[in-house]
């Protein structure tokens, strides 16, 4: 009997191990924070490894209070003139503190980007905030908080994009009702008018928050709505169009999302394409009825003569859906819905499952659907590659103001996610570089379990919002092969990226991936 017992005891076990295999090869979940206390509208990640959380002013008090004595006065909001609430915050992930920010003027749908000494640039807005300039320079410490210029935007912005540039300027594209572009700082420059945004700028204005590229050959590939261009931003001129993509509008408030794929060292980093997936029905936003959402991507070589979209079917169809960069080299979409479109209360049949777009593979056979997150992301919500290699998941707030109760309330939960690639022998940096000079070449040592192959990948810090993350590129680095240095580590040479129109200057996160295990990444100062 006994025997018996523990051969059933056996057999519970062996299953209990394949589920818990199965799982981890599928990524998991944990929620970090259960009451952040703002949902996050906007989110980046500082080269200090702490994240801006942003919301709207205007939404009325927060559960996060500004602190004693503090409290934000003005008689411009439209909700709460008196406000001792915080509408951003910035979290610490491992600790998983969150401590209050002030900020001043409305932040909704806004645009930002980091700059070369990794300030966050951040522009636009609603109401008072419409023509704003903020700046945050990130401590790791409490000093740092937000500063707000007193020259702003040429013209108001709401539901613009950024893009840093070569030259460590932002080119600010787009807004609701606004068809030109715009750099930050001007340095002389005026605004210009970018056809593209009219002529995608339909009943429901399906043209905010384009989605902006900077491409190694020093331009720019912007997509709104179905089409898109190569802008030239040194002589602001439009040098080609490209066909219109097959299927839904893509932009907001239909919502899809898209990445420029990885450029590759191995390549010259000329192997330059774009992917756009999902969207909404067109009228589903102007006539809410839970249409479905697209259930399509689209992927074009915009440098190649004859350039055109191969299109690919998702497993599910997704609008709201956040398109991550990982350090593998693949894509991560994550966040979303079925159906419906971007705005209050529109979103149904929210997507819970990731999942993992792998660009290298046949097309066919490039979709793996991951573990299912126990929290619905939808409107408003957002996604970030943390330096640890999780992916934070924060925000949703599909109501005008903070609702708690019912269908989709308010979400103040941050989770981190865990991708399949982050497992037992994960690689560390035993010495890694502190800055990198443009083509200069550099040795990092990494610690890894008698590693065959050893990557160096750079990854940018987004500025994430609206299913967009503004900025994100991720570069594989020339990376010799390992040499064992002794006591588990390897020697790697590598070289930095050769120019600013691959890397723009600023700070990113070098990732060290061991035969397809992640290590925690350092921060690097390109330029």
């Amino acid at each position: 009997m006994k025997m018996r017992a523990m051969r059933r005891l056996g057999v519970w076990a062996l299953a209990v191990m394949a589920i818990v295999a199965m799982v981890e090869a599928q990524g998991y979940w944990e929620t970090v924070v259960e009451n952040a206390g703002i949902a996050t509208m906007h989110s980046a990640v500082t080269h200090y490894g702490n994240v801006v959380l942003l919301d709207r002013t205007n939404v009325g008090p927060s559960q996060l209070a500004l602190g004693a004595g503090v409290c934000r006065d003005n008689p411009q909001d439209r909700s709460l003139k008196h406000d001792c609430t915080a509408h951003s915050a910035l979290f610490t992930p491992g600790s998983n503190d969150v401590r209050p920010l002030f900020v001043y003027t409305d932040t909704w749908c806004s645009s930002g980007q980091f700059d070369a000494n990794g300030q966050l640039v951040q522009t636009g807005g609603d109401a008072d905030g419409l023509s704003k300039i903020r700046h945050f320079a990130p401590c790791g410490g409490g000093g740092c908080d937000w500063v707000e210029l007193d020259g702003g935007l040429q013209m108001g912005r709401w539901y613009a994009s950024n893009q840093i540039l070569p030259d460590g300027t932002q080119i600010v594209v787009g807004g609701r009702g606004v068809n030109t572009v715009e750099y930050v700082p001007a340095n002389g420059r005026g605004t210009y008018n970018l056809p593209l945004l009219a002529k995608t700028n339909d009943a429901q204005q399906d043209n905010l928050y384009p989605f902006v590229h900077l491409l190694p050959n020093n331009q720019i590939f912007i997509f709104a709505n179905r089409d898109s261009c190569l802008y030239d931003w040194e002589t602001n001129k439009v040098v080609r169009d490209y066909p219109t993509i097959p299927g839904e509008p893509r932009n907001y408030p239909s919502a899809g999302s898209s990445v420029l794929l990885p450029l590759s060292a191995n390549a010259d980093f000329n192997n330059v394409e774009v992917v756009v997936c999902g969207g909404a029905a067109y009228g589903a936003y102007m006539n809410p009825a839970g249409q479905p959402a697209s259930q399509t991507c689209g992927r074009i070589a915009p440098l190649a003569a004859g350039a055109g979209w191969a299109m690919e079917t998702m497993p599910q169809r997704r609008l709201m859906g956040d398109m991550i960069l990982l350090p593998t080299r693949e894509v991560l979409i994550i966040n979303g819905a079925g159906g419906g479109a971007q705005g209050w209360g529109n979103a149904v049949n929210p997507v819970k499952n990731p999942v993992l777009y792998k660009p290298y593979n046949a097309a066919g056979a490039r979709f793996q659907t991951l573990t299912a997150s126990p929290i619905a992301r939808v409107y408003h919500s957002t996604a970030n590659l943390l330096p640890d290699g999780r992916v934070m998941v924060a925000g949703s707030n599909t109501h005008q103001f903070y609702t708690f109760a019912g269908g989709l309330p308010t979400e103040l939960r941050i989770e981190a996610f865990s991708p399949p690639y982050l497992g037992a022998n994960r690689p560390a940096f035993a010495a890694a570089p502190g800055g990198l000079k443009y083509g200069a070449g550099f040795t990092a040592t990494v610690k890894a379990a008698a590693a065959k192959n050893i990557e160096l990948n750079l990854v940018s810090a987004p500025f994430v919002t609206h299913s967009y993350a503004q900025g994100q590129r991720l570069l594989q680095l020339a990376a010799g092969a390992p040499v064992a240095a002794g006591g588990g580590a390897y020697t790697v040479a590598s070289k930095a990226p050769p120019s600013a129109a691959v890397a723009p200057a600023g700070y990113y996160m070098l990732f060290p991936v061991a035969d397809g295990n992640v290590g925690y990444a350092a921060w690097v100062k390109v330029g």
